[in-house]
């Protein structure tokens, strides 16, 4: 295992053509406007799918607030680090917690910098982050700059809503119906629960 850590976890060019945050919102903005979204798979639902995601990170993006313990924390990053997120345009997690991943970044003064690819474009380094087996998205790897060796990672999504997830999936909701409970805990949380497990993710890079 300590063999597989001192490995780099991405190349650098891969992280050259990986997409910063305005470019990956530039790209499911064209993508919708011909009628698609991200990834191989295309259909209607999939799009609408990602027309309300681009409202909801719209939504953030003028309205997350960093918890003064998140700015402290990012004030006191003594090295620099990537952040490698892997994402798609239709994955409802993904645009309630990439805004926050990003704003999280923004205020770092440059100690860490995001650098997002697609899942579905990048089968290898999704598979060895699966979760329960799944190609569960967001995923958060965190890097440092220098070695781009691995320091931790989080995601798909904060504890409580994973298991909300898990709990509605075993009494057999359907899509629908679990996507609309877990977006109603994502709309009542306001991303402090998120901002939290961010927080406990700065701190562990503080020590």
């Amino acid at each position: 295992m300590s063999d597989l850590l001192s490995l780099p976890v991405a190349t650098p060019q891969l992280l050259a053509s990986a997409y910063s945050y305005a470019a990956y919102r530039q790209l499911i903005d064209e993508l919708l406007a011909e009628g698609k979204t991200t990834g191989p798979q295309q259909s209607e639902e999939l799009t609408d799918y990602t027309k309300l995601n681009v409202q909801r990170m719209r939504r953030l993006d003028k309205t997350v607030q960093l918890l003064p313990a998140v700015q402290a924390a990012l004030q006191n990053l003594t090295q620099r680090y990537v952040w490698l997120i892997i994402t798609e345009g239709w994955c409802g997690d993904a645009s309630q917690i990439v805004p926050v991943l990003e704003a999280i970044a923004q205020a770092s003064g440059g100690r860490i910098t995001t650098h997002y690819v697609l899942r579905d474009e990048h089968p290898d380094l999704m598979d060895r982050y699966l979760t329960n087996g799944a190609r569960s998205i967001p995923k958060l790897l965190v890097l440092r700059a220098d070695t781009l060796t691995e320091v931790t990672h989080w995601g798909p999504r904060p504890a409580p809503a994973q298991k909300l997830l898990l709990d509605l999936k075993a009494r057999g909701a359907t899509h629908e119906e679990y996507a609309e409970q877990v977006h109603g805990w994502y709309a009542h949380d306001k991303t402090q629960t998120t901002q939290g497990e961010l927080l406990a993710l700065l701190q562990q890079l503080l020590h």
